[in-house]
């Protein structure tokens, strides 16, 4: 067995470019995603579509991702993992041309199906390269990676809001987007790590049920992200109807509880490096459950933008380090992360109609008392992200530094 030995300088500096690298490429795949969002209100009325009906299209990316990341193991071994990043990802930040070219409601539903499909492959491939890249650092960086995810989304919702605000044609902005986005995608994952080969290694199924240890892993992704979501979603209208609080406190609430999500990510690594990720999880989730019980017992709006706040702090680095303990608990990262992904996609998918129908049969409040369980169910569930400690391997001479990862805590 080889050394567990410093990786030597040269090693080292590979493996800083190939994690800035693995970095940019979050930031490229969250751009598309808020350059999309912006132009829903254009998308909608270009496509003659219904609030009800583009209700319905906007459920079709997560159905597409759902379906399609369980495909992402076998494309990765079929092709090597960067290889498949690289295509995956060009197929993604082209596919953001689609939607803005739907004739109705049944074009638009097809388009956010391809769109959502080629989103869900290409996260699973990068979430399989930052996980190799944490390995053989031997730090961790997921929460980071998917911070820069959050300042990828942010800036392309930015451009977003200029070319809505000046009136451009979405068809021309996404074309202009997506040809910027694919070129950036494509240099960038020069950079990324080229993991060894599988060798005797055998293939996954085309389409792989995700293996037992993704299911637990997912059951506590699934908690964060439906307090993600049902957040998002429904803070605002919680502070207006429940606490009158004004329009502009209302989408204030919103944008607290995001900026939290992304500061906490950004520095969550640190947090992780320090205390683990179980006690991380542990603690977040303590906080995500104070916030829950704020919203819930708000007197007043400020309380309750507290409490949506504390929930964004709590929930932030969950996924990534859900993400990060399934690669580690299989021989096979993709089809672990595929499963987990499968699972939280589908938790962003119910949330925030599950909430919807929770209070109508009961009350808002009621429904956030359920999210507040969930919350809790953080700290009673972080100890499944607890794995054997990071190992290292030297990389065979003439290979990429980075091949051949343990699992890690």
């Amino acid at each position: 067995m080889a050394a567990e030995t410093a990786p030597s300088s040269e090693s080292s500096g590979r493996l800083r470019r190939a994690r800035f690298a693995v970095a940019a490429v979050f930031c490229v795949h969250g751009a598309v995603t808020g350059s999309f969002a912006t132009r829903i209100p254009w998308i909608q009325e270009h496509a003659g579509v219904s609030a009800g009906q583009l209700g319905l299209a906007l459920a079709f990316p997560a159905l597409g991702a759902s379906l399609a990341m369980p495909l992402a193991g076998r494309i990765s071994h079929r092709f090597g993992t960067r290889t498949a990043l690289r295509g995956l990802l060009a197929l993604w930040t082209l596919s953001l041309v689609l939607p803005s070219l739907a004739p109705n409601v049944w074009g638009l539903c097809a388009a956010l199906l391809v769109y959502g499909a080629t989103a869900g492959m290409s996260d699973v491939a990068m979430n399989a390269l930052g996980v190799e890249t944490e390995n053989r650092l031997r730090r961790s960086i997921m929460s980071g990676l998917h911070g820069m995810w959050s300042v990828g989304a942010l800036l392309g919702s930015a451009a977003g809001t200029v070319a809505a605000h000046l009136g451009g044609d979405a068809r021309l902005h996404h074309l202009i987007a997506a040809l910027v986005l694919t070129a950036l995608g494509l240099a960038l994952c020069q950079g990324v790590l080229d993991p060894a080969p599988a060798g005797e290694e055998e293939a996954p199924p085309r389409f792989a049920l995700p293996p037992k240890s993704a299911l637990v892993i997912g059951a506590i992704g699934f908690c964060a992200v439906f307090a993600e979501g049902a957040s998002l979603d429904w803070s605002a209208v919680y502070l207006r109807d429940e606490l009158d609080g004004s329009a502009g406190l209302a989408a204030a609430s919103t944008t607290v509880f995001a900026l939290t999500m992304a500061v906490a990510r950004l520095i969550g690594d640190r947090v992780v490096d320090r205390f683990g990720a179980v006690r991380t999880v542990r603690v977040g989730g303590a906080a995500a459950t104070v916030g829950g019980v704020l919203v819930v017992l708000a007197p007043h709006a400020a309380v309750a933008m507290a409490g949506f706040g504390l929930l964004g702090l709590g929930v932030a680095v969950v996924v990534p380090l859900a993400f990060a303990a399934a690669a580690r608990s299989g021989p096979n990262p993709s089809q672990a992360i595929a499963g987990v992904a499968t699972i939280t996609y589908t938790s962003g998918l119910i949330a925030p109609s599950a909430i919807g129908g929770i209070a109508d049969a009961t009350s808002l409040v009621f429904s956030f008392g359920l999210v507040t369980a969930l919350a809790l169910g953080l700290v009673l569930g972080a100890g499944v992200l607890r794995t054997a400690p990071r190992r290292a391997t030297a990389a065979p001479a003439g290979t990429d530094p980075a091949k051949s990862a343990g699992p890690v805590a």
